[in-house]
């Protein structure tokens, strides 16, 4: 089965998994902190500008947001975490959403890990890792905002990030920049391996 990227829409806002979109079509799951750059990466694996909405308040964004591809499968956005200008009750309501979204979701098909390649991941992107890997739940790390460091330092800052998350070899790290477009085939292929389908772009 062929998927068109062109034919991709925002379909719905959720909190609360009686919210969530009926059916039975497989999710790819985006999770990072606040400004790593989700919603550019999901802009930049559909070729479009502004069809996720950058949050105009970093770490406000508390709700999921679901885009229908080709009527075939979801890309799912999670709120951002580890912003630290907001309080421990906005911080315990994002960790009521996303965990009963990861727990209780029987579509979702693979979680993206987002970390920024600029810095070491956070203790919360080792939390967020651990967790996805006791749960037992599908994943892949992307590094993001590859074009903000030299080519020549690429694989040391995937090395430090292995590192730190203490992935197993098996595990991907994928280099993404949504400026250049770097990584955005290699992930799209990933994606395609974990759904059995081919796009068609």
């Amino acid at each position: 089965m062929n998927i068109n990227i062109n034919n991709a829409k925002y379909e719905l806002t959720a909190v609360k998994p009686n919210q969530y979109p009926k059916g039975d079509k497989p999710e790819i799951t985006f999770v990072g902190r606040s400004n790593v750059g989700k919603s550019s990466l999901i802009n930049s694996m559909l070729n479009r500008k502004n069809l996720a909405r950058v949050a105009a308040t970093p770490g406000k964004t508390r709700v999921i947001n679901f885009y229908n591809i080709d009527n075939i499968l979801y890309f799912v956005d999670l709120p951002g975490y580890g912003f630290a200008k907001v309080s421990k009750s906005e911080r315990e309501s994002w960790a009521w959403v996303v965990e009963t979204y990861l727990k209780s979701r029987e579509q979702l098909n693979l979680v993206v890990l987002l970390v920024d390649i600029r810095h070491s991941p956070t203790a919360d992107d080792v939390l967020m890792h651990e967790w996805l890997k006791s749960n037992d739940i599908p994943y892949l790390i992307v590094a993001t905002k590859a074009d903000k460091v030299p080519r020549s330092k690429v694989r040391e800052r995937v090395c430090d990030i292995r590192k730190v998350l203490g992935l197993c070899n098996s595990v991907k790290v994928i280099p993404f920049s949504s400026e250049t477009k770097q990584g955005r085939e290699e992930l799209w292929e990933e994606i395609k391996l974990q759904l059995g389908h081919k796009t068609n772009e």
